[in-house]
């Protein structure tokens, strides 16, 4: 039975990605900054639908070296670029990026230092798409009028949102890989040969109780002139 890596479980998200990037104005060459790349899932997708220049930015080398063995397979390295640094501590100019991707970090990394340094390397009217839970995003800017008042006092307004489907994280992600670690189990393989997936059993376990709590968007948003 071939074992599957952790990234086999997270391209089914990669359908959301195509559907946000979609809803963007048409950009020649954009020039995408990916915040929290990992190895590479979103970022080669982001190559994959458009002809621009895409930066992945992550702290964890080891994710990293996976990415880059990526981009050498599919010959991209000339256009996509892995980059070890904080999102906090980059060398990019001010206003140098038409888009900045986030899929799931700004809650980890702190949303006010993110929206701010969002706002510095974002170019007039350029865009910012992170992903985010419903419910998270709800409570940190207490429903859809306080988010879109809080929005604007950090430069940003909302231009347009996609939903994922309810319960995604455990019917598409969580369950499948829940159903695996069954299977492979019962195989009698050798539970080394799939460590990396039972890593995550904890988190198997959280998502299962209360599925609704991890509903998502991909919210778009876009850079304003001044801040309110």
């Amino acid at each position: 039975m071939e074992i599957p890596d952790m990234d086999d479980f997270r391209k089914i998200f990669l359908k959301y990605t195509k559907l946000a990037f979609k809803l963007l104005p048409n950009i020649d060459t954009p020039k995408i900054l990916d915040v929290g790349c990992g190895t590479g899932v979103p970022t080669i997708e982001l190559a994959g639908l458009s002809e621009g220049e895409i930066i992945g930015l992550d702290v964890d080398q080891k994710e990293l070296e996976k990415f880059k063995e990526k981009l050498k397979e599919l010959g991209l390295e000339n256009r996509v670029k892995a980059v070890n640094t904080s999102f906090f501590q980059n060398n990019y100019s001010n206003e140098s990026m038409d888009i900045i991707w986030a899929e799931g970090v700004f809650h980890i990394i702190g949303y006010k230092k993110s929206f701010r340094e969002s706002y510095r390397l974002l170019k007039a009217n350029g865009f910012l798409v992170m992903v985010d839970t419903l419910d998270r995003i709800e409570s940190k800017f207490s429903g859809i009028e306080g988010r879109l008042d809080s929005l604007a006092k950090l430069g940003f307004k909302l231009y347009n949102q996609v939903n994922w489907i309810e319960n995604a994280w455990w019917t598409e992600f969580y369950q499948p890989l829940e159903q695996m670690l069954k299977k492979l189990r019962d195989t009698k393989i050798d539970p080394m040969l799939y460590k990396h997936l039972t890593k995550h059993e904890n988190e198997i376990s959280m998502v299962k109780k209360n599925p609704k709590k991890f509903d998502c968007a991909h919210y778009i948003l876009q850079k304003i002139k001044t801040k309110t």
